[in-house]
């Protein structure tokens, strides 16, 4: 089983729909795992799995408010394995195209 470290910024709808079934109310400071990577820093981070792999993603402020604002309707399907952080926004998106029409 392979184990994969996970930043917010390659965090993906599929494992954001993992972290928000396993702790639905958030996680506690028992829930996080603390080690030190490759550069010898210390990072924390809390665990899911799936059959294949083991995520153990970078806790941070970013991701308790994006598990708090999660909302599995904001993805298409085929979102679900592109990183968040490049996925536009389904308001923004919207917006923006208005703004173009209406400057012509």
């Amino acid at each position: 089983m392979k184990r994969v470290i996970v930043d917010y910024k390659k965090l993906t709808p599929e494992i954001l729909s993992l972290l928000v079934e396993k702790y639905p109310d958030g996680y506690d400071d028992d829930q996080v795992i603390s080690f030190k990577n490759a550069k010898n820093e210390t990072i924390e981070a809390v665990e899911v799995r799936t059959d294949e792999s083991i995520y153990l993603v970078k806790v941070s402020t970013r991701l308790e408010n994006t598990m708090a604002n999660y909302d599995e309707d904001d993805y298409e399907d085929s979102d679900f394995n592109e990183p968040i952080v490049d996925i536009p926004e389904k308001g923004i998106e919207e917006e923006e195209d208005e703004d173009v029409d209406t400057e012509k």
